[in-house]
């Protein structure tokens, strides 16, 4: 198994949610970038949320979040996997969320991608939550077979909240 790394989180001062996938997949690895893989419903759902065109390029999908208070991590720096299924991954070394919670103070909610990475994130970072409000919710990914639809109304109630 090929032993990867993922990317530094997409934050700023006026974040204020807190994206967390598990790790990129092959084809955002490929890409340079989260949720790069053309079925991944991510950046559609945020787009229809917000109102806002779907982005193309890194630097659009970038202020996209940005601009709409959401910042993109993963739950894991590091990891060993064959392949994109989140069932596939080993030897997981997750990310220091005490010191982005520190560098970001402004992040009062996190929101799951997946039940994995909540799964992941409860098992690794006990506490580091530190009381802020969290959600699961389904993910964007092509393999998570709900429906568009069902997908971007339940981020819908946690992005506006």
């Amino acid at each position: 198994m090929e032993r990867i790394e993922g990317y530094a989180p997409v934050a700023d001062a006026n974040s204020r949610l807190l994206v967390l996938g598990t790790m990129p997949s092959v084809e955002s690895l490929r890409a340079g970038f989260y949720y790069a893989h053309p079925r991944n419903a991510f950046w559609r759902i945020l787009a229809d949320v917000v109102g806002a065109p779907l982005p193309q390029t890194t630097a659009e999908k970038q202020a996209l979040a940005l601009e709409n208070g959401v910042a993109l991590w993963d739950v894991l720096r590091a990891c060993t996997r064959r392949g994109s299924l989140d069932s596939a991954i080993r030897n997981a070394e997750a990310n220091d969320f005490a010191a982005f919670f520190r560098d970001h103070a402004r992040i009062e909610r996190v929101l799951f991608n997946g039940a994995a990475a909540q799964r992941l994130f409860l098992r690794l970072c006990p506490g580091a939550l530190a009381g802020r409000a969290s959600a699961r919710l389904p993910s964007t990914s092509p393999a998570y077979t709900l429906s568009y639809e069902q997908k971007r109304e339940l981020w819908r109630k946690e992005l506006l909240l």
